[in-house]
Order: structure tokens, then C-alpha cells, then sequence
């Protein structure tokens, strides 16, 4: 009897293991982005590229993902939700209420790019431009939807009407979303999911009303694995009153060089001051001119450096091609990708400078412009601007960039970003798999970007200090302080639309949450780059009219 029981006891555990081996073979720990549009068979690189900027997950949809940037979506929208009730009981457990959350935040939720290229389905899905999602499966059977954060979340931005007035139901993919607050939805998430956990069962009914499409295998996994699992990270975080030890930056900035050290354990800026090395979203008109990048210009393809300035005769498959290696190396990992898994995704990165080299224009400027006054800014430009941020010639009616000469210097603006980028930071990366694929050089300085799309940029500088292009050529009339977030667009001042107080003007209703953007915090100084200053006022009026076209 004992030896029959002892073999059964084998037997169950021998088949208890089969089935856990066979849960785990048919899991599902990583999977493609259900947001990527899907392109026609003979869609050319630079639409396969759009749709990969639009919706690709490259990789941040993962289990491992979960442990970082990724998130259970239907727990953590449900936990948005219920907070969200908490204060005002009336509000309906639906999508409408979510989308209402998450356009406080400055997600542009039913925003619709009118610049997608042809051959460039639009997708059919109910998720706000620029997240992108997938369903995860731990063990077969069982399932969590997770949802990640894209290129079009920062990257696609809201277009303008002839006043300046934002029409945020319609984007533009590559103009920078400049209401996105990442540091808030971050924290709002967090602290829902605190909320919720106070009565699982509550959240749990939450999800169930929210998306009662839901499965028994969903609800299951929510229930068993998915609380669990955040239960456990909540409790790693109980001392901490953020999810992350970094500020994520105000609307339309982030903090990428944080983020990266944060990921790969290179130790951050300690004291008061922390590491708030912001950096106000672009837009990504002419990045591909550019032989080095980042705010900084730290990161370079490997060997000598380029001849400066680049030429357009230097845009060649190689250059192209060795700027997609950096760029997947400071894009991927802010999706909770290792670096050592980043490159794999060389390929979409690729496809997406066909797109930005190829196909994107920025919006052209909406308003009215003086035509006259604008060839005299040229000159102006010409004297003043072009030997930093680029020459260009007209075509077309537009001035269009053909000399970049790739400065970077000391403009006197604040230093906070430069010095983030620490030698330990370069060493580590050193240590990664992409060693042979950038030469790291911090500087300690600044890069002149090209200037494109300047006019639907605001606020102004690396660091998104100065709210319009009057006030930085006027440094004595920069507001200590202004609103930033859902704002509209000022086409005099050329920025945003602000009363001297640095408010919004009386009865206009921003699209989003604003946050008061204080001058006087480390990294957010708005000092420096007085070029321009001496000019005569109606070179100033020139000079504006000019920039409105780039």
C-alpha cells in the first residue's frame, strides 16, 4: 500500500509539473502592440515607420515591463476610476469618466492624427493616442491586458485654428504634445491604485462594470494574480510618497537621462534639488540632420566626428541608420526595456526615421503672417540664428533647412540636464551591448537644435523655461512664473497665451490640467540665450514673422 501510494504521489507530481510546463510553453510573456496601425502590402518604409511611431509597443508590453513602466490597464483604469467617484459619487464607472481623468492629464483621448500617411489603416481600438497594449498571459489560460506609453504619447500634439485656440480632437504625429504631465499620471495612478487597494472588492467591481467584455479567465487573473502583484509593489513603496524617485517633469517635458540612470542603477543627483533635469518635448522635424543627439548632443554614432555642418548629401542610409541604433538605446528602456533587449528593435526604429527623413513636414503655421516682414527676418536669421540653429533656403514659399552645422555650447541656460549626465552614466553604458554602437561624449553644454515647428513648441528653451519667443528675445520681460498645460497659443508673442501675471486669460478653459511652472526651482531657471536681445524691436517683429514659417 505504501509503495502504490508513493507512486501516485510521483505520478501527481510528475503530471502537477507536466501541466505547469505546459502553462508556462503556451504562456504569453511578450507580445506585439494591439495599437499599431496596421499598413497595405506596399506601403513604403516611411508609412510602416508612421504606424510604428503611432501605436508599436517595441517591446514594452511584457511581464517584465509590469515590474516598471508597464501597467495592468483594467485594474489601474478601474482604480483611476474609483478615485475619481470618491469625489464626485454622481460619475458613471465608464470609459467616458476614464477618458475625462486622462484628459487632465494631457492625453489628447480623442485625438485623431490628420497627418497619417497613406497606405496607414486607422486602428480600431478605444485607447488614447500614443498608449499602446496587449493582452499578457503568465500561465496559458490565464490573461492581463497591459498598456505601456509610446512614441505619439509625447509626440503627437494637438493642432491649432487660425487664433491659436487648441483643437485637441485632431494631432499631429511628430509636433510634441506640450500638456502631456507625466509626472501626474504617474502619481494619479499610483495613488488610486493605494486608494483602491483599500477595498479590493470595490476595485475589483470597478473593473468588472468598466469592461464587462471581460472573460472569466481576465477576471480570474485579475483577481489572483493581478491584485496580488500590486499589493506586493505597493508594499515596496509603503515609505515612499511617489512611484518613482525622480520627477518626472511639468506638461510637455520630461526626464529621460533620470529615467535611464534609474533603470540601468547608475546612482541619481542627491540634495534638495534632485535630479529635475527636465527637457521640453521637440518637435521632430530635421532631427535627422543632427549627428549628435539629445538635449546635450552626449550620445554620437562610434569613430571620428563628423564634418560640420551636415550637408544635405550627408542624409545617407548609414547616418540614418546609425542614429536609429542611438535612438533605440534612449527611446526603448523608458518602456521598462532592458538596453540589452533595445536593440533588437533597430527595425521599427528604422522605419520610423524613414518616416521623420522622408515624409513628416511639421503643421504649417495656421494664423496669419506678414510675408514682407518675414523675408526681413530672414536676413535677420540669417545674422543672428543661422550659425547655431542653421541655414535655410526658400522653397516653395517656406524656408526649408540646408546647412546644419551641429553647435553645441554654454548659452548661459540652466545647467541642471547637462550635469545629469554624470561620467557614471557614460561608463555604464559602456557595460551595455550597445558599446559598439554610440560614442558617449557628455559635454556639459547644450546642442542648438534645428528650429522646425518652433512656433507650436512653447515653452521655450531646453528646459521649457520662457512660455513665448517675445519673451526670449525680451530676457527682462520672462515671467518668474505662467501656467503651462491645455493652453492655447498667443500668434503675436508666438507662444503661449498668457496675461503679464503669467495666467490664462480670463474665461478660457484649458483642455487639460495646468501646472504653475516656477522659474526660481533648480533645473527649471530661465537664464541665458540673450542672443537677440539687442536687436531693434522691429527686427524682434521681423525675425517672429520668420520663425512662424520654419
Amino acid at each position: 500500500m505504501i509503495k502504490k501510494a508513493t507512486i501516485a504521489v510521483i505520478g501527481f507530481v510528475l503530471l502537477l509539473s507536466a501541466a505547469i510546463a505546459l502553462a508556462w510553453v503556451f504562456a504569453t510573456h511578450e507580445t506585439p502592440s494591439l495599437a499599431e496601425p496596421e499598413t497595405t502590402p506596399d506601403a513604403p518604409a516611411s508609412s510602416r515607420g508612421a504606424a510604428a511611431f503611432e501605436g508599436a509597443g517595441f517591446g514594452g508590453i511584457s511581464m517584465a515591463a509590469l515590474d516598471s513602466h508597464a501597467l495592468p490597464w483594467r485594474l489601474a483604469s478601474a482604480a483611476l476610476v474609483l478615485q475619481e467617484q470618491s469625489r464626485n459619487p454622481d460619475l458613471p464607472a465608464n470609459l467616458d469618466t476614464l477618458h475625462q481623468v486622462l484628459a487632465r492629464y494631457g492625453f489628447l483621448v480623442n485625438g485623431e492624427p490628420v497627418n497619417r500617411p497613406e497606405r496607414v489603416e486607422a486602428p480600431d481600438h478605444d485607447m488614447p493616442p500614443g498608449f499602446t497594449y496587449g493582452d499578457l498571459a503568465p500561465l496559458w489560460g490565464t490573461k492581463i491586458r497591459a498598456v505601456n506609453l509610446g512614441c505619439a504619447a509625447c509626440h503627437a500634439g494637438t493642432t491649432y485654428d487660425a487664433t491659436g485656440a487648441p483643437t485637441p480632437d485632431a494631432i499631429w504625429l511628430g509636433m510634441p504634445n506640450t500638456s502631456l504631465n507625466l509626472e501626474a499620471y504617474t502619481r494619479g495612478v499610483f495613488e488610486a491604485l493605494r486608494h483602491g487597494m483599500n477595498d479590493p472588492e470595490a476595485l475589483v467591481g470597478t473593473v468588472n462594470r468598466l469592461y464587462p467584455d471581460s472573460g472569466w479567465p481576465e477576471r480570474l487573473t485579475t483577481r489572483f494574480m493581478v491584485l496580488p502583484l500590486v499589493k506586493r509593489r505597493l508594499a515596496e513603496l509603503a515609505a515612499s510618497d511617489r512611484p518613482l524617485p525622480f520627477p518626472n517633469g511639468v506638461p510637455g517635458s520630461t526626464n529621460g537621462v533620470a529615467a535611464l540612470k534609474f533603470a540601468i542603477g547608475v546612482p541619481l543627483l542627491a540634495g534638495p534639488a534632485g535630479d529635475n533635469g527636465i527637457v521640453s518635448v521637440p518637435d521632430l522635424g530635421y532631427r535627422h540632420w543632427r549627428t549628435r543627439l539629445l538635449a546635450d548632443g552626449a550620445y554620437a554614432p562610434p569613430g571620428p566626428e563628423p564634418a560640420n555642418p551636415t550637408q544635405l548629401a550627408d542624409l545617407t542610409v548609414d547616418h540614418l541608420d546609425a542614429l536609429a541604433r542611438i535612438t533605440t538605446f534612449f527611446t526603448v528602456p523608458s518602456m521598462g526595456v532592458h538596453p540589452d533587449e533595445a536593440i533588437s528593435h533597430l527595425e521599427e526604429a528604422g522605419a520610423i526615421f524613414a518616416f521623420l527623413s522622408n515624409a513628416y513636414r511639421p503643421m504649417a503655421f495656421p494664423g496669419a503672417i506678414d510675408r514682407r516682414a518675414a523675408e526681413e527676418g530672414g536676413k535677420v536669421f540669417d545674422r543672428e540664428c543661422a550659425a547655431c540653429h542653421g541655414s535655410y533656403e526658400w522653397r516653395d514659399g517656406r524656408p526649408v533647412l540646408a546647412s546644419y552645422p551641429n553647435w553645441r555650447g554654454d548659452v548661459g541656460t540652466d545647467r541642471m540636464r547637462a550635469d545629469t549626465f554624470t561620467p557614471g552614466l557614460a561608463d555604464m553604458i559602456g557595460e551595455t551591448v550597445y558599446a559598439a554602437e554610440i560614442a558617449v561624449r557628455p559635454s556639459g553644454v547644450y546642442a542648438a537644435p534645428p528650429l522646425t515647428g518652433l512656433w507650436a513648441s512653447a515653452p521655450f528653451l531646453h528646459n521649457g523655461s520662457v512660455p513665448t519667443l517675445h519673451h526670449l528675445l525680451n530676457p527682462a520681460s520672462r515671467p518668474k512664473e505662467f501656467l503651462v498645460g491645455g493652453h492655447a497659443l498667443d500668434f503675436e508673442t508666438v507662444g503661449l497665451r498668457l496675461k503679464p501675471d503669467g495666467a490664462f486669460p480670463d474665461g478660457y478653459v484649458p483642455f487639460s490640467e495646468p501646472v504653475l511652472f516656477d522659474t526660481s526651482k533648480p533645473g527649471q531657471t530661465n537664464g541665458g540665450h540673450h542672443h537677440g536681445a539687442a536687436l531693434p524691436q522691429a527686427d524682434k517683429r521681423s525675425l517672429l514673422e520668420y520663425l512662424k514659417l520654419l
